[in-house]
């Protein structure tokens, strides 16, 4: 019986992690002429409240690269509204009597409708645009802030591609992510991804490696490098209200993978040649489950890149003033007062470092209001 428990509650916990992110809960379901369908989406309110500095951006998530370091913090303006809907989405997935998938779902991020997922799938293979497969949620804390914490697990965001998943195994190649500082980057190859995901009694966990090449080409000069990377993340119900969740990267020239660093997977040195970059991040959070349709979720990101060999080589392509790392703590209060309605609130204090030592830091309150459909 315990061991059900434990099932259940790590099953709900990831459910809320994703709440943000799925919005099927409240699908609108029929049948047409044997074709399984369900229209799904959700309406969503995100509102914040900057206090020290004007640092949130679109669906009004933390932007990183805003926060002030060094003397430019000194006299900076304090408190900045804002709110928006963008987040709001819609989507259709349908499944034909032969068992092959479709799934197409925008939401409005930008202002104008934005294509999140387009992909058909049949016995494992899926061909289209959808989560890239170097990305899991198991070992995310729910956060009400659209783009989370910096560290998660992957890309954690969606691209075209072509997989292949058996049991807890997906393989695939993908439009691959790439940036290069001093030159113009080439993709010369799909980025290829190999993920393991499965979970065990109370214990879910996840495992993934990349490998790219990142590179450039003028016609009259060209070098390129391989990059790659790899990540875990685990989550565990340490009882029916209660559950850890976490995850460690590493990157080594596919800094494009390490989630919220902003910074370049590769640079071009001053003679020509290609050089990688490599990085760390992490995630540590727990959730609390508190009955009556509420939870309470705290949580700290983090993620780190080696810019020092790339501000001596790079010829001025990356200087001290580039970010070498940020970080993030957060808590949150979520509300589910009925079916497929959630409200919350969250606080978050974010700070950013840059290569020469400078460093600031920015603290913001949120609210949000989702109804899903």
């Amino acid at each position: 019986m315990q061991s059900n428990k434990l099932r259940m509650a790590i099953r709900a916990t990831a459910a809320v992690a994703v709440f943000g992110m799925a919005g099927q809960a409240g699908a609108v379901s029929f049948d047409a002429g044997g074709w399984d369908t369900s229209v799904y989406g959700y309406a969503r309110l995100n509102a914040s409240y900057d206090i020290d500095e004007n640092v949130s951006t679109s669906t009004r998530s933390m932007d990183y690269s805003a926060i002030n370091v060094g003397s430019a913090e000194d006299n900076e303006p304090t408190g900045y509204f804002g709110a928006d809907a963008v987040q709001s989405r819609i989507g259709i997935k349908t499944t034909s009597p032969e068992g092959v998938v479709f799934n197409v779902e925008g939401d409005f991020r930008g202002g104008n409708l934005r294509l999140r997922h387009a992909y058909g799938s049949y016995n494992g293979v899926l061909a289209g645009q959808t989560w890239s497969n170097y990305t899991s949620f198991v070992g995310s804390t729910s956060t009400l802030d659209f783009d989370s914490l910096p560290g998660l697990a992957g890309y954690q965001s969606r691209v075209a591609q072509l997989r292949y998943t058996t049991g807890p195994l997906s393989i695939a190649a993908e439009q691959p992510q790439n940036s290069l500082a001093g030159g113009t980057a080439k993709d010369s190859m799909p980025a290829l991804t190999a993920r393991l995901e499965d979970k065990a009694g109370g214990l879910s966990y996840s495992a993934a490696v990349l490998a790219q090449q990142v590179g450039y080409d003028t016609g009259t000069a060209d070098d390129s490098a391989f990059g790659y990377a790899a990540f875990v993340a685990g989550k565990i119900a340490l009882s029916d209200m209660i559950t850890l969740q976490g995850t460690l990267s590493y990157t080594d020239g596919a800094s494009n993978y390490l989630y919220r660093s902003g910074a370049e997977s590769a640079y071009v040195d001053g003679n020509g040649d290609v050089k990688t970059i490599s990085g760390y991040g992490g995630s540590i959070g727990a959730g609390f489950n508190l009955g009556s349709g509420r939870s309470i979720n705290i949580g700290y990101g983090m993620v780190e890149v080696d810019l020092d060999d790339a501000v001596a080589d790079s010829v001025g392509a990356i200087t001290g003033a580039d970010t070498e790392s940020v970080s993030a703590v957060m808590a949150n209060y979520q509300w589910t007062p009925v079916k497929n309605v959630m409200m919350g609130v969250e606080y978050k204090y974010g700070m950013r470092e840059v290569q020469n030592g400078d460093d600031g830091d920015a603290s913001s309150l949120a609210f949000a209001a989702q109804y899903n459909f």
